[in-house]
This record gives structure tokens, sequence and C-alpha cells, in this order.
């Protein structure tokens, strides 16, 4: 039987398409009002933001607490299954109060939409014929979104490179566009997809692609904080952190772990607000390896106290409008929680959020482990999952803790001990 070919899924309800899912992957009545289910993201809603759904699928929200940046307090909404990741945070932020919170800064929401033209007799003659008519294609760039001028947004520059690649010499405009507090990929899509052919026109090429980057370098965010040595565990741990941060900017092997924790925070504040957690990643990996290595998002020294100092710059497009934030009634309510003001005040947040979990994972390290740490706060989902309720999850968890014993099996052992 023919299980992926279903001609028309995409015409059918989520209502048929979920009947027509049950019969096909044999889903008990049960397993079908799982994904039936609905919270705040109701059915009607989900269908207008994606094809062919059949349901909705939830994440725990957490707040991440104490972050206290640019002299603002700040409770942070992280939707992420992964224990730990929200109290790690919070530590963190925590020790940084003490020194006066996180500093952070931001460029303007400048995005780049790429235009590839090909086949050029005359690379160099081709680049200066459309850096001659800059103002023209500007122009017709804002033509495509008037409310976003209004706002003070738009296209505001143009930029031509010249690439070598295995198909020849390409040239390749950038189109620099403000996108004020949206995250911007349709409205810089849109317009590069409408200049494209007076750029065609005025190079003499063949102009192939045209679309936003994601490499969003030139809307970056910074935070910088002063965390305690003797909070951290003492002058040893510092150094401990320090050389760990060392060894991460010198081997891509650890440096991926490295980075994938700072995006770890990065990622749930987006993830809770309605962004593009995709669009992210892509963005601060291929900024780490810029410089033709792959190397840390962030920087780590002692000052002349002994205390950590921890900085990170890394490209973050975000939006407070528009998207998933416009539809995602969660989102909404997060967005209000969150309090900021602007796309360049979330991604302040973030940046500081992002430095928060990279501190909290390299003094686990540094300190008592990893595992260690992270199974502790595991250890309440692991009783859980056994079947304990209530009271009873507690005394589960902290007999496996007590025991260094942390795994599913010795959960329920425990459990039915205590059942007796």
């Amino acid at each position: 039987m023919n299980k992926s070919r279903i001609p028309g899924f995409y015409k059918l309800s989520p209502e048929e398409r979920l009947k027509k899912v049950k019969e096909l992957a044999r889903l008990s009545g049960e397993e079908a009002d799982i994904l039936k289910k609905t919270g705040s993201l109701d059915i009607e809603s989900a269908d207008k933001m994606l094809e062919n759904v059949v349901g909705t699928i939830e994440l725990p929200l957490g707040l991440a607490v104490n972050f206290l940046i640019n002299g603002k307090d700040y409770l942070v909404p992280m939707a992420i299954e992964e224990s730990s990741v929200v109290a790690a945070a919070s530590k963190a932020a925590k020790i940084a109060r003490i020194n006066g919170g996180f500093e952070a800064e931001s460029t303007k929401p400048h995005m780049i939409g790429q235009i590839q033209i090909t086949d050029l007799e005359n690379v160099e003659l081709a680049k200066d014929k459309i850096e001659n008519k800059k103002q023209e294609i500007l122009k017709l760039a804002n033509e495509q979104d008037p409310v976003l001028v209004d706002l003070g947004g738009g296209a505001k520059d143009l930029e031509v490179r010249e690439i070598h690649t295995e198909s020849g010499k390409m040239l390749i405009v950038h189109l620099i566009v403000d996108t004020r507090d949206a995250m911007g990929a349709n409205a810089v899509n849109t317009m590069v997809e409408a200049v494209a052919p007076m750029i065609e026109g005025i190079s003499g090429g063949n102009v192939v692609l045209r679309i936003i980057s994601n490499l969003a370098d030139r809307r970056m965010a910074k935070a910088k904080a002063v965390f305690d040595k003797e909070e951290l565990g003492g002058e040893e741990v510092v150094e401990r952190i320090i050389k760990a941060y060392h060894f991460a900017s010198s081997d891509p092997y650890r440096c991926a772990t490295h980075n994938k924790g700072i995006m770890n925070g990065i990622q749930s504040v987006a993830l809770a607000t309605g962004n593009d957690t995709r669009a992210l990643e892509a963005g601060a990996h291929a900024y780490a390896a810029i410089q033709g290595g792959y190397d840390s998002l962030t920087s780590w020294r002692k000052n002349e106290d002994g205390d950590l100092i921890g900085e990170i710059e890394i490209p973050i497009a975000v939006g407070t409008i528009g998207g998933a934030t416009k539809v995602n009634p969660v989102s909404k309510v997060c967005l209000k929680i969150l309090n900021v003001n602007s796309s360049r005040e979330l991604s302040e947040v973030m940046a500081a959020v992002g430095l928060a979990q990279n501190l909290a994972a390299l003094r686990a390290l540094a300190s008592e482990g990893i595992q260690r740490g992270h199974m502790r706060l595991h250890a309440r989902n692991i009783a859980a999952t056994a079947g304990a309720e209530g009271d009873l999850i507690d005394k589960v968890a902290d007999r496996m803790i007590e025991e260094d014993d942390i795994g599913s099996d010795r959960a329920m052992e425990i459990l039915e001990e205590l059942k007796e």
C-alpha cells in the first residue's frame, strides 16, 4: 500500500488529513487524539501557517530570571526540551548582576538581499554600470514597500562584489535593506525580485538567484558582562574556564559544541517569540567561520581583580512584528512578558542570554562536569517519565541523586519501593 503518495492531500481539511494519516499509519484513537489536541495555537491558525497540517506540537516554556541588561530587568521566555538550560541561564544572570548585569548594543537592522549575475563578457564594465545606476535601483526597490520606507526603513545601499567560481566570474549585488522591527525576509525578497530585471538589463548578464542572505553580518548584537570570581568558584575555576575557551577557539571539534551551547539560549528565546531559528543558526555558524576557520562566538578573559569578563558578538536577525510573532498567540504573550520595544532590543536580550548560557556551560565543564550538573536537574524528568507523580517525583529524584544512579530503570525500581 502506497503510504506517501496521497493526491490532493493539501486540499483536505486538517481533520480529513488526520483521518487519512490515522488509517495509513494505523494510529490508535488515542494516538490520533494526541495530534488532534490543540493548545494556544488552534488547528485553524496552524493550517494558515503551514502546508498539510495535521496537528500542533508543544514544547516546555520556561522563564529565565535575574537578567539585568543595560539597567533594565527582564523575564526571558525560553522554549526548549533540554533540561538545565533555563536554570543555567538564570544562575549565570544572577552572577552577572553582582557587577551590574549585562551591557548590550546592536547595529541597525540591515539585511542583505543578494542578486547573482552570470555570463558577463566584461565583469568590470558591468560592475561600473550597476554602480552608476545605484540610485535608480534603490528607488525601484523602495517602491515595493512604501510603508517600510515611511517607517524609516527600506533599501539604503547597494554593493557589487566580484567572485570566482567553477562556473566562471560572477557579480553579486548586495541590496542593503533596513527592515525596522521585522526580521525582513519577505520585504528583502520582494525587493530583490523587483530590481533583478533592471540589474540584468544594465549588466548585460543573466540573473540566476535573487534572495536574502542569512549571514546577517550587518545586523550584529553584542553583550558583555563581568562575572565575580568567588561566585564562580574561585580563581582556579576562572583559569579553567579561560583554558576551556582557548580550547574551543583553537579546535573546531570542540568549538562546534561550544557554539551549540550559546545557541541553546538564543534559539530558546527565538522559538518562544516566534522567530526563525533556522536562519539564526545558519547565520551564527557562518559568522563563526567568516575568517576562513571556525571560531568561538564568545571571548573570555580576566580583569585586574581576577573576575571573568565575557563578551559575545553575533548576527541576530529577529523581528517583533510579522511572521509567527503575529499569528501564534503564545509568541504574542512571550513578547509581552519580555517587554521589548524593538527588534534591536530583542537581539540584545538574546545576545545576553547566549553569553549567559555559554558561561554556565563552561563553568559546569570546568568544575563539576556537564553531565553531573545536567543529570541532577534531569533526575526529576526521569522520575516523572517512570510514572512518579506529586511528591513522589522529588523523592525518586533525590534517591537517584544520592545513589548516583540516574536512569529510567532505577527510577521505576525506586518508585515501586516507595509505593510498597
